[in-house]
Formats: structure tokens, C-alpha cells, sequence
């Protein structure tokens, strides 16, 4: 017993000192992490159109989501663990080229299959400043301070989400149409490589990378795997995230074609759901000098739970109406705000020696479960939401329980 403990503090002392992380690195990584938030939410006040050019239905445009989704997932998995191998920065540096290139294909892309193509190699090189900024955080801090500066790259990369929709809506109603959205996202990966090269430095000195090749990083991905407490959050952390991707591929439907808003109304009307999850991850910054993140966590677990099961309710009885739906989704988004800020900083701190592949799992994860829920809200029509609650109250449901891991 002796020796354990003494081996367990001798490997705390040696443990090398996490230096500060400057609030400019901070703000780098979440323009990095742009490329998701604007591949996903800027093309979809074009959905219903492309879905007529590329002659589809509401599931094939969508396909085209989950294709990306896919994508985003498969990149998370293979670019986490190499840049635990290899580095943070050469991940992160042609990841951003290659997207850039591939996003600029796919303005110009004939075919449905070809763009879900296309939508799959975007996401997965798009996943390299996601998955690598995330193990870059938790490089350079931990606890509270992780968790705060985890609600700033929420806050700030909640920018993207804001104004993607309201710029979607006023370029798909351009000359250029939907595709004029994907030259628009060309630029942005581009700056995001830019930003890359010259302002985010290597955060993994060579003694810390793992070098054992594939053996090494089945041991790497072992110790994360079997990890109750970070498997319990980062399950939390996921299927609050699925809650947001069934949302996020019927907002179209439900904002247009349910409750019979305009494509400017119904970008606006998104707009306003991504401000409100950014302002509650800007008041978690706040909050954890105060309240644990695991509080917090719950809190905002409950309130997704909540106003979801009363979203179907209202649903289901034929009592959906532009009041319930819009201030049930914004206390939804405030309760996922929370999540998104606490969660992921509990994750992480639980697996430093293996960090890049506890970040893989967890955006893969993450990204496996919104490409699975995102075509399933079609299958009912373009004119009812119900599976669209339904999937948001069974994955909130599911992330409360997945807390129990950690007990």
C-alpha cells in the first residue's frame, strides 16, 4: 500500500506544469472550430431549395448533413489519437487546407451523391480543429479553469451559429442560391488555415507524445474507454448533442413549413436559439467560480428534459403553436448552454495522459449520434415535428441517465 501511494505521488510531482493559456489562443481555437457550426447551419435555409434542384426529398437533403456528420465523427476518431502521436499543430494544418479545397468542390458539385461525397471528406478533415483544439485546451489547463475557458470557445464559437443562418438565408436568397453558401465557406476555411499557421503554437512537448504506434494508442484508447467518470459525461456531453442535431435538420421544416415562417423569419428565428445556448455557456464561465460544473450540468440536463417532454406534448395534442415552440426551444437551448460548457472540461480532465484520443471519443461520439438522428426527423413528412421532440426528449432522457456513470 506503501509503495502505491508513493508511486502515485512521485508520478503527481513529475507531472510537467501546464503553462497559462493566452486568451488570443483562445479565441484562435474557436475561430478554428468555426467550420462546424458554419458547415452545418449556414446551408440550411437552402434545404428546401436544393432538395428541388438536386430532384430529392426532405431525407436526401439531409443526407447531405448526416454525410458531413459522418465524416465529422471518422475524422474525430483518426486525427485525436495522431495528434497524440504526432503533435498538435501538423494535424491542425492540413486539416484546414484540405477543407478549404473540398468546400470549394462542393459549390460545384452536379449531383446529390457527389455533394454527400464531398460533405463526408469536408467533414473529416474540418474535424482536426475541433478534436485537436479540444485536446489543446486540456494541454494547457484543467478543473475550473478548463471548464471557464471551455464555456469562452463555446461563447465565442457561438458566434458562428448566430450569424450563419441570417447570412444563409440573405445568400440563398442571392442570385447565387444555395451553392453561393459553400463559396462563402470557402473563404471561411481558409481564414480558419490562416489563423492556424501563424497564431496556434505546438501545445505537446515530444516527451509527452505517445510513440508506440498502434499498440500505443489501443492503450491510450483502453485507459479512456474504461474510465466510468469520463465515459459518463462525455455520454451526457453526446446525446445532449444529438438532442441539438435533431433540431438542427427539422429547424427548416418546423420553422418554414409548421409554424409558417419565412426563410428571413426562420433564420432570424434560429439565429436567436444559438444566442441564447451562447449567452448560458457565457454565464457558466461566471457560474463555476461559484457552483460546481457538475451542478451545473444537471441543471441544464433538467431543463432540456423538461421543456423537450413538453414539446411533445403540446405536439402530440395538437396544441403546437409559434408561443409554445419557440419559448419551449429557448429554455431548451438555455439548459444546453450548460452542458456544452461543464461537460466536455469533466470529460477531458479525467484523461490528460490521453488527451488528443478522449477528445476523438468524444467528438466522434458526438458526431456518430447527430448523423444517426438527423434523417430519421424526415421519415414522418416535411409538415409534422413530431419525431423531431420525440428524438430530443429520448436523447436528453438518456444523457440524464448516462450521469449516473459517475456516481
Amino acid at each position: 500500500m506503501t509503495s502505491h501511494a508513493s508511486t502515485h505521488a512521485d508520478r503527481t510531482v513529475r507531472k510537467p506544469p501546464r503553462p497559462a493559456m493566452p486568451g488570443s489562443l483562445t479565441a484562435t481555437l474557436a475561430l478554428l472550430s468555426f467550420v462546424v457550426p458554419l458547415s452545418t447551419d449556414m446551408y440550411l435555409p437552402g434545404f428546401p431549395a436544393m432538395a428541388r434542384e438536386l430532384s430529392t426529398d426532405a431525407s436526401g437533403a439531409q443526407l447531405t448533413l448526416t454525410a458531413f456528420l459522418f465524416g465529422l465523427a471518422a475524422g474525430q476518431l483518426v486525427l485525436g489519437p495522431v495528434s497524440d502521436r504526432y503533435g498538435r499543430r501538423k494535424p491542425i494544418l492540413i486539416g484546414t487546407g484540405v477543407c478549404t479545397v473540398v468546400t470549394a468542390l462542393c459549390a460545384i458539385a452536379p449531383s446529390l451523391g457527389l455533394l454527400a461525397g464531398l460533405r463526408f471528406v469536408m467533414g473529416f478533415s474540418g474535424a482536426a480543429g475541433v478534436v485537436v483544439g479540444r485536446a489543446v485546451v486540456s494541454d494547457l489547463a484543467s478543473g475550473t479553469a478548463a471548464a471557464r475557458i471551455f464555456g469562452m470557445l463555446m461563447t465565442l464559437g457561438g458566434i458562428a451559429p448566430i450569424v450563419a443562418p441570417l447570412a444563409g438565408g440573405a445568400v440563398v436568397a442571392g442570385p447565387g442560391g444555395w451553392r453561393a453558401v459553400f463559396w462563402v465557406l470557402t473563404g471561411a476555411s481558409a481564414l480558419t488555415f490562416l489563423a492556424a499557421l501563424f497564431l496556434v503554437p505546438e501545445s505537446l512537448p515530444a516527451e509527452r507524445r505517445h510513440t508506440g504506434g498502434l499498440r500505443g494508442t489501443l492503450r491510450a484508447a483502453v485507459s479512456v474507454l474504461t474510465d466510468r467518470f469520463y465515459l459518463g459525461h462525455t455520454l451526457a456531453f453526446c446525446l445532449a448533442g444529438a438532442a441539438l442535431f435533431c433540431y438542427i435538420a427539422a429547424s427548416p421544416f418546423l420553422l418554414q413549413n409548421v409554424l409558417g415562417l419565412t426563410v428571413g423569419q426562420a433564420s432570424a428565428t434560429f439565429s436567436a436559439g444559438a444566442l441564447t445556448a451562447t449567452l448560458s455557456s457565457a454565464a457558466a464561465t461566471r457560474l463555476v467560480g461559484r457552483y460546481h460544473p457538475r451542478l451545473l450540468l444537471r441543471l441544464g440536463l433538467a431543463l432540456l428534459l423538461t421543456t423537450s417532454a413538453l414539446a411533445l406534448l403540446v405536439t402530440v395534442t395538437g396544441q403546437l403553436d409559434r408561443p409554445w415552440a419557440l419559448t419551449l426551444v429557448a429554455i431548451g437551448f438555455l439548459g444546453l448552454g450548460q452542458v456544452f460548457a461543464t461537460a466536455p472540461a469533466l470529460a477531458l480532465e479525467r484523461v490528460p495522459q490521453a488527451a488528443g484520443t478522449g477528445s476523438a471519443v468524444l467528438g466522434t461520439l458526438q458526431s456518430a449520434l447527430g448523423a444517426a438522428v438527423a434523417p430519421l426527423m424526415g421519415i414522418a413528412g416535411d409538415h409534422t415535428v413530431v419525431p423531431l421532440f420525440l428524438g430530443m426528449t429520448l436523447c436528453a432522457l438518456l444523457a440524464t441517465l448516462a450521469l449516473r456513470l459517475t456516481r
